[in-house]
């Protein structure tokens, strides 16, 4: 079974990859010439919405493929869940002043700003993953994955992606940065996501 992933981060597209290898019948590529489709607007108010309309929106536009669609992103609770579904524009929204720095730089540096009076104690922070898995405009299936940890007060690490610099986990004494490869996959909410997605398609089919 092959599934096209509407993305083109680099980052989504590896973590998907590599999530798949568990399920030798089941390899996730790029969807075919997605950069020659316009983006959808990605305006619905949770992730499960978005990724919802995002599969339909790219699965009207490849028939006949099942194609893989996801939005993700960090919910921070001193921030009243914020940035939430727009964790990748977080500091363009906010007008910050690092915005003009490449994007994870920036948005980092808006989210330690808006952290500024936060002692750690209150700086309790979420992934959240949500992914939909549709053909021809119809969803077939959904499935989520989050991760729980805090944020830290400066980044920490080299690996990863987005946030991960700044994403700490207690129980391991790392950021997500800090992981290995493998590790931050098994651990991270798109790992999780897409293991709780090849576990459904791993189902017999009901007769």
């Amino acid at each position: 079974m092959l599934l096209y992933a509407a993305t083109t981060n680099p980052g989504k597209l590896r973590d998907f990859a590599r999530a798949a290898e568990s399920s030798p019948s089941i390899r996730v590529e790029p969807l075919p010439n997605i950069t020659g489709i316009p983006s959808p607007p990605e305006d619905e108010p949770t992730f499960e919405a978005n990724a919802r309309a995002k599969a339909i929106y790219y699965s009207l536009r490849a028939p006949n493929l099942l194609v893989l669609a996801d939005d993700s992103g960090l919910e921070v609770a001193a921030l009243d869940g914020a940035p939430g579904v727009r964790s990748a524009r977080f500091a363009a929204d906010l007008a910050h002043p690092a915005a003009s720095d490449t994007p994870d730089l920036s948005n980092n540096a808006t989210l330690l700003a808006a952290l500024l009076a936060v002692p750690e104690s209150r700086r309790q922070a979420r992934y959240r993953c949500s992914l939909a898995l549709a053909r021809n405009g119809e969803v077939l299936h959904t499935a989520e994955g989050t991760v729980e940890g805090l944020i830290l007060t400066a980044p920490r690490g080299t690996g990863g992606f987005g946030y991960d610099p700044l994403f700490f986990l207690p129980a391991l004494g790392r950021t997500m940065s800090e992981l290995s490869p493998a590790d931050r996959l098994a651990l991270n909410h798109r790992g999780r996501a897409i293991t709780a997605l090849l576990v459904q398609l791993n189902q017999p089919s009901q007769s």
